[in-house]
């Protein structure tokens, strides 16, 4: 074979491969860009079906502001999704279709059922259930949904009280009003919980309020609302109060002799009463399996120079706590010890 032959071959083979290179960058790059196109198209129609759901009005700018997206790149979303006959637009106001409200809801399912996954099954800061969960809410098709839904027992509620869609779609009904509806001296059962802003919903945690627990109103106004729960009194500004939602029971019965867990002193003896709402997942389980469960005798032992870890005897055997875990944990003292 001449030089000439040779030359040409390695030419034809450098040309291959960088046309193949290229295709291969291409192709990776396009792939990209469709994913992303799909998820500001699924966020949106996620954003419309939460404005209708809550009968808010959706618009070009509350997408805009809710997707973190410019006006103009809003627009040809918009368009897009018009032609894909997801939306219908009406002046300046935007309306699911069916085909549309049926993707919002896939979404949404799978959001929730996901937030309700890294509840009972992980140790994720609740804080982070939401982030990840949009994370994951991109990915999945009907055939997982439907699996996960199984695996968590085909749960009606997330972790935050809302209601999570069957596969046909439908949701659970419910009547709820918001807290600041409910007048001074009723009972009332916390059902709901608005995760968004994040900062706002972490302030509701640390005040250890939870889906499930019950509460009597004492004083309401247009400003604050104070209540008592889980034995402590708690004021919420309107803005944290306007957060939650909730049932209305015929009557909150508290033990006055309840105390936390994290309140006993060493050597006092108590008998575990009921574990928080706020303990989920893996740290529930984890206590459960040190058999911390209600009628159990447990036994301040130790704590450390700080004050927190404590340690406990339950069983025969000694467990260190942390404060945030103890103050979680309602017992009633042993007055006999």
């Amino acid at each position: 074979m001449s030089i000439e032959n040779i030359i040409i071959i390695i030419l034809l083979a450098i040309l291959i491969l960088i046309i193949f290179l290229k295709i291969g960058l291409f192709a990776r790059f396009n792939k990209l860009m469709v994913n992303n196109n799909r998820i500001k198209m699924e966020d949106a129609l996620k954003h419309l079906f939460d404005c209708e759901y809550n009968k808010l009005e959706c618009t070009i700018n509350s997408i805009s502001e809710s997707l973190s997206i410019k006006y103009r790149k809003t627009i040809n979303l918009v368009s897009k999704l018009e032609k894909l006959k997801l939306i219908k637009i009406y002046g300046s106001k935007l309306i699911l279709t069916e085909e549309g409200k049926t993707y919002a809801i896939k979404i949404v399912r799978i959001h929730r059922l996901w937030e309700r996954y890294l509840a009972d099954h992980t140790s994720i800061e609740e804080s982070e259930w939401h982030r990840l969960a949009e994370l994951k809410e991109h990915d999945y098709d009907l055939l997982d949904v439907n699996r996960l839904s199984a695996k968590l027992g085909n749960p009606l509620i997330d972790p935050h009280g809302d209601p999570i869609p069957n596969k046909l779609g439908v949701f659970p009904k419910r009547d709820e009003i918001k807290l600041l509806d409910v007048t001074p001296g009723s009972s009332a059962q916390i059902i709901h919980i608005e995760d968004e802003p994040k900062e706002v919903y972490k302030q509701l945690t640390n005040l250890r309020l939870h889906p499930g627990t019950q509460i009597n109103i004492l004083e309401s106004n247009c400003e604050m609302i104070k209540l008592f729960a889980d034995g402590s009194e708690v004021v919420l500004n309107s803005i944290l109060a306007n957060q939650i939602s909730v049932i209305l029971i015929a009557e909150y019965k508290h033990d006055s002799q309840l105390i936390t867990l994290s309140s006993l002193e060493s050597g006092e003896v108590a008998y575990v009463v009921r574990l928080s709402n706020g303990l989920r997942g893996q740290q529930r389980r984890r206590l459960l399996d040190f058999g911390i469960v209600p009628g159990t005798k447990i036994t301040a032992t130790l704590q450390s120079l700080g004050g927190d870890p404590k340690a406990f005897e339950v069983r025969g055997s000694i467990i260190a706590l942390r404060k945030n875990q103890s103050d979680l944990i309602f017992v009633k003292p042993n007055t006999n010890n």
